[in-house]
């Protein structure tokens, strides 16, 4: 055991110098060096994925507003579903190794990116949260160094909706650094992450809002038949199995249901992550099993981002402790009260001028949490707020796919309902 720690903390340090002297932008300069501009196609370096449903809506996004062919470049074939409709317009392509990769796998994956975006119009890349090296600062270093090669090459490229972390590791400031010189926009999906990285004397900065806010496409049938017996208003519940691993939500969650349900509301317990790692129907079925299960519905199944969505729009309110779902509500004109952990969603709250919606995961936090969904629930004025702020939002948010034909004039899911929003109830 001893000597695997060893190895293992001996790995740590010689990936942390390579990472130090910039020999991983190196690498991938040279892999992408003959690449050129061209008209054929558009490229996009989709996020993680895997399970989470965030990731799947930002990919749909993209592949809804693009005007040809895309190219979605992700670590796996079974990481993003392509739905139906889009099947004669995007394709997945997996490489492994491209971002989690190390030696000859890692540098067979960057020639076969090479390939890829070659004679590209556009290389996209989501950033999501994971351009700032907070959660592994490798795969955030090279994703950089992709935006800053291809705009070298010539190619328009952008890093899209992403946030900035004041806890920024250095090595990622200086990799989005050489990005911005070279010429790639760099779009930050909240006030707080672009003056983050404006102060760093970086070019390039876009304000804009998160890409999620330009798709509106719902599947109300399948939020009927998850709705099925329901005859009452509804409340959505998150659960995020990251946040649960530092706080016991069970029983601040619990309160909060009694609270829903003593309001009159049914709760569908969501879950939005579902993978092994920090996995929210863990979480959600922890919650579940402890509290009086009458008028509580658990959905134990991955859900697309477009039932999402039909969900949110005939909910009254929405508690999560993820931020894609607090985005398909509050553009749904749903109020999302929302656990904030790193920074991202305070700025997303900034948007819709209400910094309430955002609540500390915390011993206690029920109580907080409650205040704020009776006063959504009660206020004369919570739709204009949320509408007016998720107008505000949609219309940064068009930054995200300008360059790849920006068909961002939908409807607003809300006008799209079919008016099953319920008066709400009181005791």
């Amino acid at each position: 055991m001893k000597i695997r720690h060893i190895r293992s903390r001996l790995i740590a340090i010689s990936r942390g110098i390579v990472d130090r002297t910039g020999w991983t932008e190196i690498a991938v300069d040279r892999a992408l060096r003959s690449v050129r501009s061209g008209t054929s196609r558009h490229v996009l370096i989709a996020p993680p994925g895997a399970g989470n449903i965030g990731d799947q809506a930002m990919v749909e996004a993209f592949v809804a507003a693009a005007d040809r062919e895309v190219i979605v470049v992700s670590r796996g074939q079974q990481d993003f579903v392509i739905p139906a409709a889009m099947v004669e317009k995007a394709s997945l392509h997996a490489l492994p190794g491209l971002f989690y990769g190390q030696g000859t796998n890692h540098r067979a994956d960057l020639r076969r990116l090479a390939i890829l975006v070659d004679g590209a119009a556009t290389v996209s890349i989501i950033g999501a949260d994971i351009m700032d090296g907070v959660y592994v600062q490798r795969p955030s270093l090279r994703r950089s160094a992709i935006a800053a090669a291809c705009a070298r090459a010539g190619i328009d490229t952008s890093v899209i909706g992403f946030s900035w972390s004041s806890k920024a590791t250095p090595q990622a400031r200086r990799a989005l650094r050489r990005a911005g010189a070279a010429g790639a926009r760099l779009l930050l999906r909240d006030p707080a992450s672009a003056g983050r990285v404006r102060s760093l004397g970086v070019a390039g900065v876009v304000e804009t809002a998160d890409i999620v806010f330009t798709d509106d496409r719902r599947d109300d049938a399948a939020a009927e038949a998850i709705l099925q017996g329901i005859d009452g208003p509804v409340a959505l519940v998150n659960a995020s199995g990251l946040i649960a691993r530092s706080v016991d939500q069970v029983p601040e969650y619990a309160a909060v249901i009694r609270h829903l349900r003593g309001r009159g509301l049914s709760v569908i317990l969501l879950p939005h992550v579902l993978r092994e790692t920090a996995d929210d129907r863990s979480a959600c079925r922890a919650i579940f099993d402890v509290v009086d299960q009458d008028g509580v519905r658990l959905v134990d199944e991955p859900l697309s981002p477009s039932t999402i969505r039909a969900l949110a729009a005939v909910a009254q309110v929405t508690i999560t402790g993820r931020m894609h779902l607090a985005i398909m509500s509050l553009a749904q004109g749903t109020p999302a009260v929302t656990l904030a952990t790193q920074g991202k969603v305070e700025g997303l709250m900034s948007l819709f001028d209400w910094p309430e919606l955002c609540v500390a995961p915390a011993p206690g936090m029920a109580e907080d949490i409650i205040r704020v969904v009776d006063v959504a629930l009660d206020a004369a004025d919570t739709a204009t707020r949320i509408r007016r702020g998720a107008e505000k939002a949609r219309d940064l948010a068009k930054a995200n796919v300008s360059r790849i034909g920006g068909d961002t004039g939908r409807t607003a899911g809300v006008a799209e309902s079919g008016g099953r929003r319920w008066a709400q109830q009181t005791d």
